[in-house]
């Protein structure tokens, strides 16, 4: 039993260098840059490949939707840094620009856009109207974006954190958990004392009692 246990180990791992190498040659030839020991799990969709660079050791989980479509304008790029961890069926859509720094983790079903859908005319369906480009959207390294979180056309600094189902429609700043919809700062890391404090929603210390 010991060695066909054995096997089997082995047997699993050639299998994932094997899916690893042809994943990094197939995806370099599709992308703007693939890196090494990356891997894309089953895409949904992946539009715009050529405007997609993807660092190196970045993990995409199943059915998620990547696009970088310049619907706006000129261009659209949408980066992933290296060490990245994207969940299940995450929604990823620059029609501008969305870089997501390294090491950071999403959930599952997390949505980023630099864009929303115009609705200023009332005569018109809001699916036939034009794409309305919002900011350009940046998530800092090392940061923690829960799930069902959405960012629109805002950017979260780093080594954030991101409550379950919270919008972040405007900046969180750098070392800030932010919950809610629309989120808003509840803590903030205290270089001063070292540690996590409660803030107000403007980012300010609450004063200990």
């Amino acid at each position: 039993n010991g060695l066909i246990m054995r096997f089997f180990d082995l047997s699993h791992r050639v299998l994932n260098i094997c899916l690893m190498i042809f994943q990094y040659s197939w995806y370099n030839l599709r992308l703007a840059h693939f890196g090494w020991r990356s891997v894309i799990e089953s895409p949904l969709k992946i539009n715009g490949t050529r405007n997609i660079h993807i660092d190196r050791n970045v993990r995409i989980a199943y059915k998620t939707w990547l696009a970088a479509m310049p619907y706006t304008g000129d261009k659209a790029r949408l980066c992933i840094e290296a060490g990245t961890r994207i969940g299940h069926f995450n929604h990823i859509y620059a029609t501008q620009s969305i870089l997501i720094e390294k090491n950071v983790l999403t959930a599952d079903k997390v949505y980023i856009s630099d864009n929303i859908h115009s609705y200023t005319n009332i005569d018109l369906p809001i699916k036939d109207q034009p794409i309305l480009q919002k900011k350009a959207v940046v998530i800092g390294e090392d940061s923690w974006l829960g799930e069902n979180v959405c960012v629109i056309g805002a950017c979260i600094g780093k080594h954030c954190v991101i409550g379950a189902n919270s919008v972040v429609t405007k900046d969180i700043p750098d070392y800030c958990v932010a919950v809610g919809a629309p989120a808003r700062i509840i803590k903030r890391y205290n270089f001063t004392t070292n540690t996590w404090q409660r803030t107000n929603p403007d980012g300010s210390f609450i004063k200990q009692e």
